[in-house]
């Protein structure tokens, strides 16, 4: 999403909330902590609830269904919450609120917080692609070269073949990684299959160089290594699995 005016200051109370549409049927969620304005996604990571709804004190916001929370001015998780808040970027000129997004690899749960040489050699190598609503984008067999990063609408995941088909999970937000068997030593083919639910953004990294590069970091190699076991850990505990 290129920057665009999203609302006045003035609809905004102190340490206050307001919903605001984006275009396209988006919606981010503006919020004034002490003068100072942000913007982030404007439904809960969770469970599909408005953000818009729940608990905020000018500085934490709290989903009022599950208690998930989270640091308005950063999106960072607190307490129970999983995921963080995806967060765009805010100016304030005169009384106009601007907002402009963030990559997908800045906000993904995988590269969040490495060393931002790294994360700018990653982004050099992805490449990005759209896929319209129905189009599979890859099938068990195939080669797993690559991995994905979901930078806009919603991916669904199926294992098995023809009749022996079982759901294995979505991917709901922005900056999502899946295909990671690209990551994996001895993973060469897929063992699912992705099909864009709706028309679909997605960045497309080759598995082998974004390795050359995490190896160059090993800070950065450890720390995304380390999240990557935490979410296959977490996809294989659920029903179903990629």
């Amino acid at each position: 999403m290129s920057r665009k005016l999203i609302c006045r200051t003035a609809e905004i109370p102190a340490n206050g909330l307001k919903e605001c549409e984006a275009g396209g049927g988006m919606k981010l969620l503006i919020a004034n902590s002490g003068g100072e304005y942000f913007a982030v996604q404007a439904i809960c990571p969770h469970q599909d609830v408005p953000l818009c709804e729940g608990l905020y004190d000018g500085s934490v916001l709290t989903c009022h269904q599950h208690l998930w929370q989270w640091d308005i001015r950063t999106g960072a998780p607190m307490g129970l919450a999983e995921a963080p808040l995806e967060r765009y970027d805010v100016t304030v000129e005169g009384d106009a609120i601007y907002v402009g997004s963030q990559g997908a690899l800045n906000v993904g749960e995988l590269f969040t917080g490495i060393a931002e040489t790294t994360l700018t050699a990653l982004t050099a190598l992805a490449k990005r692609e759209e896929f319209a609503a129905g189009s599979v984008l890859y099938r068990p067999g195939d080669p797993a070269d690559d991995f994905f990063v979901l930078d806009s609408g919603r991916v669904e995941f199926q294992i098995g073949r023809d009749e022996r088909t079982s759901p294995a999970g979505f991917m709901l937000k922005k900056g999502e990684v899946f295909g990671w068997a690209a990551l994996l030593e001895n993973h060469p083919h897929r063992i699912a299959t992705a099909r864009a639910l709706e028309n679909s953004a997605l960045l497309r990294i080759n598995g082998r160089q974004a390795l050359n590069l995490l190896e160059s970091d090993p800070a950065s190699g450890f720390a995304v290594m380390r999240r990557l076991a935490a979410l296959i850990a977490r996809f294989l505990a659920a029903p179903g699995a990629k």
